[in-house]
């Protein structure tokens, strides 16, 4: 045996094919099924229930012993609480970065070491190497499939005795033949979209039962009232779809342009405009994965969203303060996501936009 490895196991094709490497590859394997969120759908159907479901046929199928551990707690408080009070500020927050840092790779790995765990294991698409005893979080051999991005905000020391299985998958579809010729029940299984605590259901419903929405008015940059809004918090930066407001006869789209909470307008603009391109954007206290950049200028990728192409850019770093200045305009950059920059394969980190510059 290399070693006993903790596995956490979703209920999804990715997690259980990493599980099943695993064990081909010799390591005695255990699968952990985490509860962060106790609550069902308008329906009355919790979907953790079918999901567990699928982590018990997958660890019976594959002959690994399994386990289910309850994180709520742990998620409302660290995860869900900054969720709400982000978008209270009409920011746009991003809580699978924060759910990685604080649960899968902090309470996850500190129950998983109650096992005598040597290694965990997730089914991310990324890649870990030590190099000089520092471990250093690269992007997955598949781009399109790279979630180096959820990962930002994960420290050094939690790359410690990680394991990635898909790192060096190239294609997403042969995830999905590994589990289907092994017989694994989540080998056709949909892949989970969105954020996990509201699922499938209605956004604005749901975010209404934490943040008191009040209605207000949608206005053209000239001060032209042309619709009403339901309340700030439900848009984003570069929206389009679902204003309400038509096209006023010109077939010209509005497209959201800034969100002003404390007067509860909502600023719109016809067309594509410069307004909604920024040349640089600013992150306050970065968080740097192998060891901080020294003071200085460097050249560097950038991403502001998952799946985004990487963006040539420079950064100006002053101790945890990192200014990014792109190389081309940024469409629809939006306060409260996260900023993380790359350099080669590597992932240097990430933090959260604190505010963006116009070109």
């Amino acid at each position: 045996m290399k070693g006993k490895v903790v596995v956490g196991l979703s209920g999804g094709v990715d997690s259980s094919v990493a599980a099943m490497l695993l064990k081909e590859q010799g390591y005695e394997v255990i699968g952990l099924f985490m509860r962060n969120w106790h609550e069902q759908d308008e329906d009355g159907f919790c979907t953790a229930e079918e999901d567990f479901r699928d982590v018990r046929r997958v660890a019976d199928k594959l002959g690994i012993p399994y386990y289910v551990v309850d994180f709520s707690r742990e998620y409302y408080d660290q995860v869900f609480a900054h969720f709400v009070e982000e978008y209270s500020k009409g920011r746009t927050p991003n809580p699978d970065v924060l759910c990685n840092r604080e649960i899968k790779f902090e309470a996850f790995a500190r129950y998983a070491r109650s096992f005598g765990a040597d290694y965990i294991a997730t089914g991310h698409y990324a890649k870990c190497e030590v190099r000089d005893g520092i471990p250093y979080l690269m992007r997955g051999a598949d781009e399109n499939k790279d979630q180096t991005y959820f990962l930002n905000q994960l420290r050094a020391d939690q790359l410690e005795n990680v394991l990635f299985p898909l790192a060096d998958i190239t294609d997403k579809g042969l995830v999905r033949r590994l589990a289907a010729e092994a017989g694994l029940i989540t080998a056709e299984k949909k892949d989970s979209t969105g954020i996990c605590f509201i699922g499938e259901r209605n956004f604005r419903h749901f975010l209404s039962q934490y943040i008191p929405m009040r209605e207000g008015d949608i206005c053209t940059l000239d001060g032209k009232v042309v619709g009403r809004h339901e309340g700030v918090y439900y848009y984003t930066v570069g929206q389009r779809k679902g204003l309400g407001v038509g096209d006023g006869g010109n077939g010209e789209p509005y497209f959201v342009i800034r969100k002003d909470v404390e007067k509860n307008i909502l600023w719109v603009n016809q067309g594509e405009c410069p307004l909604l391109y920024s040349r640089a954007l600013t992150v306050e206290k970065f968080n740097f994965i192998p060891k901080a950049l020294p003071d200085g200028e460097w050249r560097v990728s950038c991403r502001i969203r998952h799946r985004q192409p990487l963006q040539e850019a420079t950064a100006y770093v002053e101790g945890s303060r990192v200014r990014v200045v792109f190389d081309t305009p940024q469409r629809a950059v939006a306060e409260g996501q996260y900023a993380v920059l790359y350099r080669g394969r590597d992932c240097l980190g990430g933090g959260v936009i604190e505010s963006k510059e116009g070109i």
